[in-house]
């Protein structure tokens, strides 16, 4: 019954403003039920732009038969939550932002898109060699590991590992934003869909089967435009 009368997501966000921050000078629904893509357990993400407000924190309630998680910022502090974003290749808020639906302005959150849009279409910082050299070593690392285990839980999360690792290597190489959890893939299909499926279906076949060597065939192929696996000569903080 509490289904059936369960608010839509726009009028509960708005319920929730009303309520809640009824003075904010912005506030914008985002998530999945923007995109579209909602399940059952999904909640509102909800960010809020008050001037009153001196730092920026993060809440979850369950309010008008929905979780609802509420990111409330002032009319400053959204820029280092961007700056730290951009630093780190996860544009959480700003992809939030940039999708988002207005609910509430007084004139300032086309100026704050304008920021999320550009931010996002600019990409991350382009990788240094020498971070890509790093990277190499690791997923060598990782991918010995691997090929060299024969405890099935180990090599359960070692190919956790690996999967990261290199869907990271992939993203960060071509300059596209990265993600965590399910965004990795989602990350790896704005990216490139013949790919990602192919990525999807080496890892799902391994984990189905403990079959390795389309993992490892993968890996190689990843890493061998910057010079394939890398061991020998490797150095970290040596002085």
């Amino acid at each position: 019954m509490g289904e059936i009368n369960k608010l839509s997501a726009i009028e509960a966000a708005h319920q929730f403003i009303h309520k809640y921050f009824p003075y904010c000078q912005g506030a914008l629904l985002a998530g999945s039920v923007v995109r579209g893509e909602a399940t059952e357990t999904s909640d509102l993400d909800i960010v809020i732009f008050n001037h009153t407000i001196s730092s920026s924190y993060r809440e979850s309630l369950i309010e008008f038969g929905w979780a609802i998680e509420v990111f409330v910022h002032n009319l400053s502090s959204y820029k280092h939550f961007f700056k730290n974003d951009v630093e780190r290749a996860r544009p959480s808020l700003p992809r939030m932002i940039s999708e988002g639906i207005i609910l509430r302005d007084v004139g300032m959150m086309d100026s704050i898109k304008k920021e999320a849009n550009e931010l996002l279409a600019n990409g991350p910082a382009e990788w240094s060699a020498e971070t890509i050299k790093t990277k190499r070593y690791f997923i060598t690392d990782a991918l010995d590991d691997f090929i060299g285990c024969s405890n099935r839980a180990e090599e359960i999360f070692i190919a956790s590992t690996l999967a990261e690792l290199v869907s990271e290597f992939v993203l960060r190489t071509n300059q596209k934003w990265i993600g965590a959890s399910k965004w990795i893939v989602r990350a790896l299909r704005n990216y490139e869909e013949d790919f990602a499926n192919h990525f999807v279906e080496v890892f799902d076949h391994f984990y189905r089967t403990g079959e390795k060597k389309p993992v490892i065939e993968l890996v190689d192929q990843v890493l061998e435009p910057f010079g394939g696996r890398l061991f020998h000569g490797f150095l970290l903080g040596k002085k």
